[in-house]
């Protein structure tokens, strides 16, 4: 459920914070007031597509912060806990910026996510019903993902084998084909990829070796440059034609120390030179040791410049580094182990493919079977809430489309197309095709009321889903719109009076012009406003005491 929701220069929204509460929040307002930019909102803070020309002008960037209330759904928890999103307080608190030069910052409680897993969780908080959605039901390829989601409890586990098994079924019949079209390529692939792994398993090649080898290989090639060096400062600092400069150096280093109580000056001087001689003592030391330390190997500086060779020689084949090489092997080796388990049961691999084939063909059949036994019980309950929507002559029906020969899809085996006959005597036929934009509207709310006794959790946004609709019409619209906030948090905008009337709670979308520049205000209103703004609704510019009157007894019926 949909808690918060507060707005930071969204087109003609400069600032807006939101409370929301449960049951049915209606949103009213003259067309343009920023209505329908709320839901714009909401739609964003879901997943959907951002833009630059959302934000409102002068501004660098738009920010939207939604706090929404966890259904009781653990499929959704575990979708939270793979994403590595803290929920114990059961409170998703979901924030996005977009800005002028196209950075979009997406959050889930204070966790970074991209846009598609943000579709992911908003797919599972908002469901958002407008004209757009009016298009979902005439589009046929959608049909049968609503009819499962109305049967999701018995569909869903069918579903779930369906597509194992046929995931398992197009990985065989790629193989097979793949080497029934090309036999000999096949088997040049498999022989490059045998001695590709062979090769590069051979060198044996470790992440950061060559590194190491370069470094090994500068040493032993400056060797000369190296010990001249070394054996200077060990000269130098122990004893040389002018004597040890480290014995020179505590010399007058004991000399500075006896005048050093005399001036704070000779103090922080005999400190320094202090400091300076331990600091050359242990440059000393270490030289020394290091020249102890070193030897040359001239077979040593062989063996790395051969290693080195060798390294380059794959590098230039496999990669630009060690770890490219080594990348591109755990890659051909799972195709190399992959082709050889296909090649060793070339013998059976057809027979493999015609079992897996049959076994799809079995769960399609079952998956169907359901299918079709949910699409009778969902037929008569459209065909209830139709007759309650003032539709008492249409008749409605799933149709199934006949087959041939069994297609397979990654969905099942059937193809489903919502069919309508609106008026007795009329051709039965694609919803698409005979539905008017008003009827479509009926049967999309039909679907919702159906669906949201079985969903219960999520927040349902109507955006004008009444268009096209007047008189008894909008009042059995605006009953189901009720009914479905009886079971789900619904926010609703609306220009039907009767819809407005049965809400809750009730929002006037205004907008204002200060200092040449619109911006959208917000006001929630009381009872008596509410009269007023059903007056406005009923009879326009001029409110009467008449349509007052009526706007009292609309209400009044309403919450009645």
């Amino acid at each position: 459920m949909l808690q918060e929701l507060t707005i930071d220069n969204l087109a003609i929204i400069k600032h807006l914070s939101l409370d929301f509460s449960d049951q049915m929040t209606v949103l009213t307002g003259e067309t343009g007031a920023g209505k329908s930019i709320i839901i714009d909102a909401v739609g964003l803070l879901a997943g959907g597509r951002g833009s630059q020309e959302y934000i409102r002008r002068g501004a660098d960037k738009l920010s939207l912060q939604g706090q929404f209330a966890l259904p009781q759904d653990p499929e959704f928890d575990h979708l939270l806990d793979s994403l590595g999103i803290d929920h114990e307080d059961g409170i998703l608190i979901i924030s996005r910026e977009i800005y002028r030069r196209g950075r979009n910052v997406i959050r889930v409680n204070g966790q970074l996510i991209n846009t598609a897993t943000l579709r992911q969780i908003g797919s599972r908080l908002v469901d958002i019903q407008g004209q757009n959605e009016h298009q979902l039901l005439l589009q046929p390829e959608m049909h049968l993902g609503m009819l499962d989601q109305f049967a999701h409890n018995e569909v869903q586990k069918l579903l779930t084998r369906y597509q194992n098994e046929y995931q398992d079924y197009v990985k065989l019949k790629a193989a097979v084909s793949k080497k029934q079209n090309n036999e000999q390529q096949w088997a040049q692939r498999l022989d490059m990829l045998r001695y590709q792994v062979d090769e590069i398993a051979e060198a044996n090649l470790k992440a950061d070796e060559e590194e190491q080898l370069t470094s090994e290989r500068d040493r032993l090639e400056h060797f000369q440059q190296i010990n001249n060096a070394l054996q200077q400062a060990v000269t130098v600092f122990n004893g040389g034609d002018q004597g040890a400069v480290l014995d020179q150096i505590a010399t007058v280093m004991n000399s500075i120390n006896e005048i050093a109580e005399f001036d704070g000056a000779y103090d922080s001087l005999s400190k320094s030179l202090n400091d300076a001689y331990y600091a050359l003592q242990d440059v000393a030391t270490e030289a020394s040791q290091q020249l102890d330390l070193l030897e040359f190997d001239d077979n040593r500086l062989s063996e790395i410049d051969q290693r080195l060779t060798m390294i380059g020689d794959l590098e230039h084949k496999y990669g630009d580094s060690v770890k490219d090489v080594l990348d591109y092997y755990d890659q051909i080796k799972q195709e190399l182990d992959s082709m050889e388990e296909a090649a060793d049961s070339n013998s059976d691999l057809e027979e493999r493919l015609s079992t897996a084939e049959e076994k799809l063909i079995k769960t399609g059949q079952q998956l169907s079977q359901v299918r079709q036994q949910a699409a009778h019980r969902l037929t008569k309950l459209v065909h209830q809430q139709l007759k309650e929507l003032y539709m008492d002559k249409a008749f409605f029906e799933v149709h199934f489309a006949k087959q041939s020969r069994v297609h397979f899809t990654p969905t099942g085996i059937d193809e489903v197309e919502f069919y309508i006959q609106t008026n007795p005597g009329e051709t039965m036929g694609p919803l698409a095709r005979i539905a008017s934009g008003g009827e479509l509207s009926r049967v999309m709310l039909a679907l919702k009321t159906i669906f949201a006794q079985n969903e219960g959790v999520t927040s349902i946004i109507f955006d004008e889903v009444d268009t096209g609709v007047s008189g008894r019409v909008a009042q059995a619209i605006a009953d189901k719109i009720k009914v479905i906030a009886n079971k789900s948090q619904v926010l609703c905008i609306t220009h039907l009076p009767q819809v407005a009337a049965v809400a809750q709670h009730h929002f006037l979308i205004q907008k204002h012009v200060k200092d040449e520049r619109t911006t959208t205000m917000v006001t929630i209103l009381s009872d008596k406003e509410r009269v007023n703004e059903l007056a406005r609704m009923l009879s326009g510019e001029k409110v009467t005491k008449l349509t007052k009157e009526h706007a009292e007894e609309l209400l009044k019926m309403a919450q009645n």
